[in-house]
């Protein structure tokens, strides 16, 4: 084609529409993709961007997006690499229907220039969706006259797909009776029908069950079912048959009214009013049946309706006939036989008289609980009757006369094992079969103050820290009584007696009812470490019954009792301790010693030493021992030292809270050409100690294993001669002053032992085997005669203070924590701060209060074997530095179980 231009403003103007029409034509391009329904998201669809001409580059800068008129969300383009996908779940159902083209279209927009793309996305068909019929069961109704040839439409299955998806086939069980067409018209309209192939017979078969399944043809193939339920129509062909034309029954004399004699069954093949059957007597009917039967029209059953006497009529002949209720009724028939069985029907009579109830536990075997008599209305075999009881209870019967029995006790009663038996008399005639009648009585057991109060335990272990509040409640005790009522009534009591001079019930108390005990006043440790005591149950009953129970009440010691200074002399005097001390001396050396006591035990007595600083915070030239109370120097004196020294040593124990004392010491620093004698002395005798220490340690070590074999020997013997022997029997009462050597360290001592028992209220008195540490001269040698040792034991009696070294270095106590237990025999003194008191120790020799860890004495309680160690200086006299140091072991041994309580 040949276009000629001319140049002017017109042509330019059409020239560029042409151009803006090119340009829009092409951007209005169509892209095609296909793809199947139901696929996965991020399916590939296709290359959008190339297939459209565009650079990956320029899509986000132009601005690429895609609008859809339908659902935006079902397909998505991947920006990166310009790739169409499937975003979310496409159903060709759901979205086009049963339409043959299903499309999505797309439109694709971008911008500098402005583009407009079209893009068609065909969704196509898959075999996702089964045949579905209308129902799931289709009931068919035929009558068995229909003939063979007969049609019976039926609906046909549907399928959501198209094409070939859809397309259906149909097949059926296959069966003798019906088959299936299937005609297709013009219109691709389909047709199902069920079709007769022969005569039904419905007393043949009542009703087939056919299954109609429907294939599409998708691949693979789905398919869908519908379960046919045909169902014959009766024709009234038949007539109602018994089993038999003649039945025998045999039926008692003595039946109720109502009585069932016979239900009889005709059975009509035939279905609907066609079987339902009427029952009659056959006419002529006899007015003997019409007086003792009637028949029931609709079940057939035969019931007696008046009094069967066997003595009048032994046999009956009914005849019965079944009607049906079709068009033409149709009749069947027979004949039954009656015969009537003369049987014992009465059965024995039982009365129980003269009941003498309650029964007490303690009655007599023999004694009569009650009468019984029997009576029979048959007579002959029928009317003789034999009682008996049911076994398993303490009775049985006697008979009396005929007929007559009595209910005696057979055996011991006991209300506690069982409080009522039911006794159950049987009477049983001599018929066949024989009849049989019971009568029961029920025996109430009355109870008798047969049983005590039983506790759960015979003894009780109760810890009460001291101090307590008054009125404070610190145990309960229970017992039970297995009787009933009043003679189950349980009240409590004190079993009083003596602790030491006042009664038991100034200290306790016990609620009668609930059995709690209470503490009427605070105790203390000091005074009573261990109350032994009995409570007595007793009951409510004629006479009443107790038992007692044993209460072992310990009182914990508690932090109460500061430390006590005690004077620095044997004379007393002031608390301050006055002490003249040579410049000359050298460090280390022992110039002065602080003593003091705790009247508590345990932690609580366990004491330590403490040096105040002095005021101005100048650095004393002396220190005390931790656990010594002995002040040393710590260097050697001088000039600057201030002549007079003034020292405050704070005393204070390990309890919670812990006490404290302040002891004074007051030091006189002199030259040493005015230093007495005595000091020289000292110090050479406190440097021969220290020399001589060392041996004293090794030695002691010898010992204690020694006495902790010897111990463990002693417990195993002491332990079965306990077992063996038999309790011994005696009153508490003083015990005579023992000498006690203790040869296991070559020297004798003596002492006096306290007239002091352990007394627990109850059973024998107890005796304990002690040494005690030496504080005397040693023992008498065997050349001093008695007067001289009565002598020294009137010494003794003298008041003396307690000797305050009762501790012990780590070194012995690890020996002895590895096997025994130590107690603190704070028992056996008289109270707190008595001038009596016997402190088993174990103490430290060494003389350097840094040497070595020091612990207190430990209580392992009155009820153990225990033993204490001591060794050290031995005479509490001397306030200064002892010049020769005794080393002493010695033991407590107590038997383990035995409670104590001092008294003096």
């Amino acid at each position: 084609m040949l276009i000629s231009w001319r140049e002017g403003p017109g042509a330019r103007l059409l020239l560029l529409s042409l151009l803006l029409l090119a340009a829009w034509e092409s951007g209005r391009g169509q892209v095609h993709y296909s793809v199947p329904e139901e696929a996965k998201h991020g399916t590939f669809v296709g290359r959008i961007a190339q297939d459209l001409g565009l650079e990956l580059a320029e899509l986000v800068p132009r601005l690429f997006r895609v609008a859809s008129k339908g659902r935006g969300d079902l397909l998505e383009v991947n920006l990166k690499n310009g790739i169409l996908f499937v975003n979310s779940r496409i159903d060709r159902e759901e979205l086009c229907g049963r339409s043959a083209e299903c499309s999505i279209h797309l439109e694709v927009i971008v911008d500098r220039p402005l583009q407009v793309f079209h893009v068609e996305v065909e969704v196509t068909d898959i075999n996702d969706n089964p045949p579905v019929f209308p129902e799931s069961e289709k009931r068919i109704i035929i009558a068995e006259s229909r003939p063979p040839e007969t049609r019976f439409p039926l609906d046909g299955a549907s399928d959501a797909d198209i094409g070939v998806n859809s397309a259906l086939t149909y097949r059926v069980d296959p069966n003798d009776y019906f088959t299936l067409d299937t005609q297709n018209s013009r219109e691709q309209m389909s047709s199902l029908s069920l079709v007769l192939r022969k005569s039904l017979d419905r007393e043949e078969i009542q009703e087939h069950s056919l299954l109609l399944t429907a294939s599409d043809g998708g691949k693979p193939e789905l398919t869908s079912t519908v379960q046919l339920l045909i169902t014959i129509l009766d024709v009234n062909d038949n007539a109602p048959e018994f089993d038999q034309l003649i039945y025998k029954v045999r039926i008692l004399e003595n039946s109720l009214n109502g009585s069932l004699v016979i239900k009889l069954n005709a059975t009509d093949p035939d279905d609907g009013t066609n079987a339902d059957i009427t029952y009659s007597f056959r006419r002529p009917v006899s007015p003997a049946i019409l007086y003792a039967f009637y028949i029931n029209p609709d079940s057939g059953e035969i019931r007696t309706k008046g009094k069967l006497d066997f003595e009048e009529n032994k046999l009956y002949e009914i005849s019965v006939e079944a009607i049906d209720k079709g068009n033409i009724p149709m009749a069947g028939h027979c004949t039954i036989l009656v015969e009537i069985v003369d049987i014992n029907d009465n059965a024995p009579d039982v009365t129980i008289t003269s009941l003498a109830l309650p029964v007490r536990e303690d009655a007599q075997v023999g004694t009569v609980i009650a009468l019984v008599s029997v009576s029979d209305r048959d007579s002959g075999a029928n009317g003789q009757v034999t009682c008996s009881l049911m076994a398993h209870n303490p009775f049985k019967l006697v008979s009396t006369f005929k007929n007559y029995y009595s209910i005696v006790l057979d055996s011991v009663l006991d209300r506690e094992s069982a409080s009522n038996y039911e006794v159950v008399v049987t009477a049983r005639d001599g018929g066949s079969p024989s009849l049989s009648a019971t009568a029961s009585v029920s025996v109430e057991v009355a109870d008798v103050n047969d049983n005590a109060p039983a506790f759960p335990q015979p003894e009780y272990t109760v810890f009460v820290k001291e101090n307590n509040p008054p009125g404070c409640h610190i145990f309960t005790v229970s017992a039970r009584d297995a009787d009933a009522q009043e003679n189950a009534l349980v009240s409590y009591s004190l079993v009083e007696r003596r602790v030491g001079e006042r009664a038991l019930s100034s200290y306790l108390s016990v609620h009668a009812e609930s059995g709690k005990v209470y503490a009427l006043q605070p105790l203390d440790h000091e005074e009573l470490e261990l109350l032994q005591f009995q409570v007595s149950a007793r009951d409510a009953g004629v006479p009443p019954l107790g038992s007692n129970v044993t209460l072992q009440v310990f009182v914990l010691d508690e932090n109460d009792n500061a430390p006590a200074l005690l004077p620095p002399g044997p004379s007393g005097g002031p608390s301050a301790v006055s002490q003249v001390v040579s410049r000359s001396v050298d460090a280390g050396h022992v110039v002065a010693k602080v003593r003091a006591v705790d009247a508590d035990s345990g932690y609580n007595a366990w004491l330590s030493y403490e040096l105040q600083p002095a005021a101005g915070g100048s650095r004393s030239p002396f220190r005390v021992g931790l656990y010594t109370g002995e002040i040393s120097t710590t260097r050697a004196l001088d000039e600057a030292d201030a002549p007079r020294q003034r020292l405050l040593v704070l005393v204070k124990d390990h309890g919670e809270p812990a006490l404290t004392a302040t002891a004074t010491v007051l030091l006189s620093l002199e030259d040493s050409g005015q230093a007495p004698k005595a000091s020289s002395r000292a110090l050479s005798g406190a440097a021969g100690a220290e020399t001589a220490l060392v041996d004293v340690n090794v030695y002691l070590i010898i010992a204690i294993c020694a006495v902790s074999s010897l111990l463990v020997l002693t417990l195993l013997l002491y332990t079965a001669l306990r077992c063996s022997a038999p309790p011994s029997e005696g009153a508490c009462g003083p015990v005579k002053p023992r000498l006690v050597c203790s040869s296991a360290v070559g020297s004798w001592s003596y002492s006096q032992e306290r007239r002091q028992r352990v007394c627990s209220g109850e059973g024998p008195p107890k005796t304990d085997l002690m040494a005690f540490s030496p504080s005397l001269p040693p023992c008498l040698s065997s050349a001093e005669g008695p007067g001289e040792i009565e002598a020294e034991l009137e010494q003794l009696k003298k008041p003396r203070q307690p000797n305050p070294d009762w501790r012990y270095s780590a070194s012995l106590r690890a020996g002895m924590h590895s096997s025994v237990h130590l107690e603190e025999a704070g028992i056996l003194r008289a109270g707190p701060g008595g001038p009596d008191q016997q402190w088993p120790t174990v103490s430290s020799a060494t003389p350097e209060p840094e040497a070595g860890e020091v612990s207190p004495p430990v209580g392992a309680g009155v009820n153990s074997n225990s033993w204490t160690f001591k060794y050290g200086p031995g005479n509490p006299k001397q306030s200064g530095p002892e010049p020769k140091k005794q080393t002493q072991v010695s033991f407590l041994l107590r038997r383990k179980g035995e409670a104590s309580q001092p008294r003096q």
